[in-house]
């Protein structure tokens, strides 16, 4: 394992040191990826129509840079394109027919073999309880592989104009958001399954989908440097940027956003802090200039708690209400799904099967006037649909990201990485209590942040340490 990640730097390190010009063409297919999916794939496996012009714009995307493709695959960390080889194949391995003698032999397959004996028996069958769904969630991967793939081969100086591209889409989904807020939900609202008036949504169906998007924005809006395009963009301009997009948080009255926005303003504190240490150290002394931007995050985030509380008293207090509330349908969900997951245990019902089997083995006692549709944890929900094979994978992604961070820490360009880092793991803190990938959106974002972590996070070819603030 050891010797793989080595040979998967030593590959990466030449690829994102050779940012040869590729064009504005990259750049371009990059963002109509990423607002095509930020403006239909923001509601998940309900909306097929939009999900397929979402799936077909990248799927166009690559057609059109078919050499960028093959680049990726020539390139790219060795134990990236394994990883991704077997996210495709455990899902494509659950839809192949298998003969009685071994289908039948399944965990779990009671209930299916039964069924089939009713209608005539059935000699084959796939191991997934219903193929279609899981080759539905196959296609999901389809978004964030072009995300990563055409983006491989961009400049990184294009790739900050892409996360640049995230931000604003972040602007545009509070501003989205207000007029939902405002209406107490009878106006702007996309998705109008959830009725929950006075929370903002934007262009989400889920809202903690939605404050996690605003929590991931905000990430790179603390970090990555302002480009000689947007060289009009000041600090007090990118503190307004952070001031919205942390009201956006709270409006969403999403607990787990509203912690897990700690975390990027915890992330971009510190960098500043050890800025100045180390320029105090280079100098002997701190400049005023150099100590207010060390300073400036925590007096912002100050500044716009403050506000908050003076302006909308009454939107934080229902937001931190819910962390008072012990009832949570979730704890029912989860206690039924885990009986699911012995059931099928270690094989898994297939990808995209949960609201299926759950519906089996769903307790009376735990029944509410909703249908679950998800486990609310990701991890459950995995090891229902893919067992331990899920679970394996899912261990093995952690490492990569992991020794992707580990590995940007003799980069230039390290905290910009580590922001691809941060966005990963909040979103994987989520995935305990919720499903923020399963939708199109948030997959792309999270493919743009692996890809942020990779190529920035590459060390230098001459093995310099220069930090660079950008």
């Amino acid at each position: 394992m050891v010797s793989l990640l080595q040979s998967s730097a030593a590959s990466s390190v030449h690829a994102a040191h050779s940012d040869q010009p590729a064009g504005n063409k990259l750049l371009w297919s990059l963002i109509a990826i990423l607002v095509v999916a930020f403006a239909l794939g923001g509601g998940g496996s309900k909306y097929g129509l939009s999900n397929f012009v979402v799936q077909a714009t990248a799927l166009i995307a690559l057609a059109l840079h078919g050499a960028a493709f093959s680049n990726f695959w020539r390139s790219a960390p060795t134990a990236l394109k394994l990883l991704i080889a077997a996210t495709c194949l455990l899902p494509i391995l659950y839809i192949i027919p298998l003969p009685a003698t071994v289908w039948t032999a399944l965990p779990g397959r009671e209930l299916m073999a039964q069924s089939f004996e009713l209608i005539g028996g059935k000699e084959w069958a796939t191991i997934s309880v219903d193929p279609i769904r899981t080759a539905l969630a196959f296609t999901a991967v389809i978004v964030p592989i072009a995300v990563l793939t055409i983006g491989w081969n961009a400049r990184r100086d294009q790739l900050v104009l892409g996360g640049w591209c995230i931000i604003g889409l972040g602007l545009l989904h509070f501003l989205i958001g207000v007029p939902q807020v405002l209406s107490s939900g009878q106006e702007w609202l996309l998705y109008p399954e959830n009725e929950m008036p006075g929370v903002l949504f934007g262009a989400f169906a889920n809202r903690n989908s939605g404050g996690l998007f605003l929590v991931a924005v905000l990430t790179l809006a603390t970090v990555l440097p302002i480009p000689a395009k947007l060289a009009h963009v000041s600090l007090a301009s990118r503190i307004t940027i952070c001031a919205l997009l942390i009201v956006g948080i709270v409006l969403t009255r999403s607990r787990t956003a509203l912690v897990l926005a700690a975390l990027p303003l915890a992330f971009a504190f510190l960098r500043a802090v050890l800025w100045q240490m180390k320029r105090s150290k280079q100098t002997g002394v701190g400049s005023p200039r150099a100590k207010w931007l060390a300073f400036a995050p925590a007096l912002a985030l100050i500044v716009i708690v403050s506000g908050t509380l003076v302006v909308a008293p009454g939107r934080v207090n229902d937001a931190l209400d819910r962390f008072n509330q012990t009832e949570d349908a979730r704890s029912y969900v989860w206690e039924d799904a885990a009986y699911s997951a012995q059931r099928y245990w270690p094989v898994g019902s297939g990808t995209g099967t949960f609201d299926d089997v759950f519906q089996i083995d769903e307790s009376l006692e735990n029944m509410t006037l909703r249908r679950a549709g998800r486990a609310h944890n990701d991890y459950i929900e995995v090891t229902i649909e893919a067992g331990l094979p899920g679970l394996i994978l899912v261990a093995c992604w952690f490492a990569l990201v992991a020794w992707l961070a580990w590995r940007a820490r003799r980069s230039p360009q390290r905290w910009i990485a580590w922001s691809g880092s941060m966005i990963l793991l909040v979103i994987a803190l989520q995935s305990i209590t919720d499903y923020p990938l399963r939708n199109l959106t948030m997959l792309s974002v999270a493919g743009f942040a692996l890809l942020v972590l990779a190529r920035f996070g590459a060390p230098p070819a001459d093995g310099s340490q220069q930090e660079v603030l950008a």
